[in-house]
């Protein structure tokens, strides 16, 4: 299985990353005839070989050529809807174009209808994103990862006057991934940046893998203080057999002076801020005392959150956390026709091959109810 990990030492731009997916061996050219399938012109693209720091990798950089029209989001989604591109390379640039155009609505209170990339800044999102949508398709990859985003503070020059660092799209933008600090007053990560690698990847360390290529892709400044460079990790998992497979973060705790009825009120709550799962377990605990060993499972951008929430809404003054990798099967939702109406069942899939299916629970409970027949007689 083939997975690309974005080392994002340097931060992330759209230009940035079509550089890299060309250093990996993606042929330029190739990505400039699916571009040239839209309906925009008046640029062109420029490849070559740069150093920063020493560092050998490749700038990709759009050049403008003449005016260019300022563009609402419903245009370009349009264009890109109705475009003769791939299905997936279309459904991505749409969806990480909606991901952008969401979060610059919210930063400027308006609607998505309303939004408005402007000239030069639009034509380089469409050939950042969609070019960027091709390299991905042409590289055939099962998993992206990307390391922590590195986030600047300071003061830029936008089109609408003086912004803070982060921009506040991009800030927008990473709500609930990981981020860090980026010690600089450079922009390193740019909206068109952050949206890509929000819509492509999971957040993380790097996965485990063998090595097979390596490609950087370089930005336009030369930075004192970091290479300005984005790196993209090629490597293959071993073979899969229909498993999926991610990194969670497990939470624990134990506890010995809580009241049962705070603990069940716990579940409850974790559940409904975003956990994958909670649990309660018996202990032997120190002193002879019975206790309760509570385990929580969280996506890991949700962990830090959900962390504090059983630090305050338990008697604990710890809690433990640590990443692990899963491997799952796919599950899907579905409705099924059944002689006491219709209830909700779980598709279970090891690749495409249905395993099994299993009723949802809460479905079967209200049929019974319905029905007045047994619940077992329901399942």
């Amino acid at each position: 299985m083939a997975v690309l990990y974005l080392d994002t030492f340097s931060g992330i731009s759209g230009d940035m990353m079509l550089g890299m997916l060309v250093d990996l061996g993606v042929d330029l050219k190739t990505i400039e005839a699916e571009l040239s399938k839209l309906p925009v012109s008046g640029y062109r693209l420029e490849q070559r070989k740069e150093q920063r720091h020493g560092i050998g990798g490749t700038r990709v950089e759009v050049i403008c050529e003449g005016n260019q029209p300022s563009r609402r989001w419903t245009e370009i989604d349009n264009m890109l809807a109705e475009s003769p591109l791939k299905e997936s390379v279309r459904s991505l640039a749409r969806r990480i174009f909606q991901r952008l155009g969401e979060a610059e609505a919210h930063v400027h209170q308006v609607g998505l209808d309303d939004v408005h990339f402007h000239e030069v800044g639009a034509v380089d999102a469409i050939v950042d994103i969609t070019g960027s949508a091709v390299g991905l398709h042409l590289l055939g990859l099962q998993e992206i990862c990307c390391a922590p985003l590195p986030l600047s503070n300071g003061i830029i020059r936008g089109a609408h006057g003086a912004m803070p660092l982060p921009a506040p799209a991009t800030l927008q933008l990473l709500q609930g991934h990981p981020v860090r600090d980026a010690k600089s007053n450079r922009e390193l990560v740019t909206p068109t940046g952050a949206a890509i690698a929000a819509e492509i990847a999971q957040f993380g360390s790097m996965p485990e893998m063998t090595i097979k290529q390596i490609g950087y892709g370089v930005g336009g400044w030369e930075l004192e203080d970091r290479p300005n460079l984005l790196r993209g990790i090629v490597g293959t998992r071993a073979a899969a057999t229909g498993f999926e497979r991610d990194t969670v973060t497990v939470i624990e705790t134990h506890l010995d002076d809580s009241s049962p009825e705070w603990l069940g009120s716990l579940i409850d709550r974790l559940m409904e801020d975003g956990a994958l799962d909670a649990a309660f377990a018996p202990l032997q605990m120190k002193k002879s005392r019975p206790g309760t060993r509570l385990t929580v499972v969280a996506r890991p951008e949700e962990a830090e959150g959900l962390a504090e929430l059983v630090l305050r809404e338990s008697s604990a003054i710890g809690v433990r956390m640590h990443e692990t990798r899963r491997i799952k099967l796919r599950r899907e939702q579905a409705i099924v026709q059944t002689d006491f109406g219709e209830a909700a069942v779980k598709l279970i899939y090891e690749g495409e091959t249905l395993l099994r299916i299993t009723p949802e629970h809460s479905s079967c409970q209200s049929l019974a109810a319905s029905t007045g027949r047994p619940l077992p007689e329901v399942y």
